[in-house]
């Protein structure tokens, strides 16, 4: 649920918070914590690789269960917890045999229930079942590329794939981005749509707020001189003269970046949607 605030200052004008009404752990499980740390955006010698990152507040990273791979024993959820370090909301859940592992929790996961993975397993929400065992039409997320691999795809806030055909070993999803692909059939997902779905409409109303994320600021490469961007320089102000790039040269609004004779190409039965200046195109 999104909670807007009063206009009681300027900081507080037009922006609003997420009350996660949903979570209800209060301390993370400690067995399952590892320090994360931080680059800065930097690699092994200094230098920014990536723009836009630093600051912010500490993390602890959550072990994540993508695999699912504790077959046929119940887990019961024990808590639904917030995680800084990704948009959807994560599960507590104790197996049988006393071990805990986080999982990503779906839209409707209560505490309490129990869910359960492998061939044998319901197709209930929060349950993970091979492509083969799942009938077509669900929604589905934590999605496998390849058999064993853990979930790579469709793992954020609102995230949801669905399963439109399956045909001999390869089963045929719609991912969240309009994408259609084959996958294995042995490639393992989970059912549900993941929780936390208002996480895109909240509005941070102050740069305060984002630099607490870890967010610095980002400058137009119009607004620099040419010897930092592309963009940068020219008389007065100008449009920047060519395409949208980054300061690499790397096209920025919608230039194709994958490379052609890439070898997953023949899984992509039909390409996402790109969206051009608040166009989409299919």
């Amino acid at each position: 649920m999104i909670k807007w605030y009063k206009k009681t200052s300027a900081g507080r004008r037009n922006s609003s918070v997420n009350i996660r009404e949903d979570v209800t752990g209060e301390a993370p499980e400690k067995s399952l914590l590892v320090p994360k740390k931080k680059t800065g955006g930097r690699n092994h010698t200094g230098m920014i690789t990536c723009r836009h990152h630093g600051g912010g507040n500490k993390r602890m990273y959550r072990l994540i269960d993508f695999k699912r791979n504790i077959d046929g024993m119940a887990a019961e959820v024990a808590t639904i917890e917030y995680d800084p370090n990704r948009s959807c909301n994560i599960a507590l859940v104790k197996y049988e045999n006393g071990e805990k592992r986080y999982i990503l929790a779906p839209n409707g996961l209560k505490v309490g229930q129990k869910v359960y993975s492998g061939p044998a397993a319901e197709p209930r929400l929060g349950n993970c079942l091979p492509l083969g065992k799942i009938p077509v039409g669900l929604e589905i997320h934590n999605l496998e590329m390849f058999p064993g691999s853990g979930g790579r795809m469709v793992r954020t806030a609102g995230g949801a794939a669905r399963l439109v055909a399956r045909e001999g070993d390869r089963a045929t999803v719609i991912l969240p981005s309009g994408e259609m692909r084959l996958v294995h059939i042995n490639c393992r997902a989970t059912i549900g749509q993941l929780g936390n779905i208002e996480h895109m409409s909240v509005r941070w109303g102050k740069a305060g707020r984002n630099r607490h994320r870890g967010i610095r600021p980002t400058v137009r490469g119009s607004a620099m001189n040419p010897v930092a961007h592309p963009m940068g320089g020219g008389e007065g102000r100008r449009a920047g003269g060519r395409h949208p790039v980054s300061p690499t040269g790397v096209l920025a609004k919608g230039g194709k970046t994958r490379r052609r004779r890439k070898n997953s190409n023949k899984m992509i039965l039909r390409r996402r949607r790109n969206v051009r200046i608040g166009q989409l195109v299919l």
